[in-house]
């Protein structure tokens, strides 16, 4: 199941995020749902409970390189809610 999950994000957003409202953010596989990234945070640590999970499609940039022009790979990212009084080491579950 955490093969899911690629890595944690961890961004100043991903930051505020976890400080203020207990949400995670992830990047998973392209083709994860989220019933299947639910269970994979389940997975990295007993007893966490996932109110909700939230996913989108991170559209790659198109770059220059030299006089042609090449496209970043799409991602998927996911914010996971936990349930409150619930936290998660992100350096320790992935």
């Amino acid at each position: 199941m955490t093969s899911v999950i690629l890595f944690p994000l961890v961004t100043e957003k991903s930051s505020v995020l976890q400080a203020t409202s207990n949400q995670y953010c992830f990047v998973v596989r392209k083709d994860a749902n989220k019933l299947e990234i639910a269970q994979a945070v389940k997975s990295l640590k007993k007893g966490i409970e996932v109110e909700s999970v939230n996913t989108q499609i991170i559209r790659g940039k198109v770059k220059r390189m030299g006089v042609s022009y090449g496209k970043r790979s799409n991602w998927k990212k996911a914010i996971v809610r936990l349930k409150d009084g619930q936290s998660l080491d992100l350096i320790e579950a992935v």
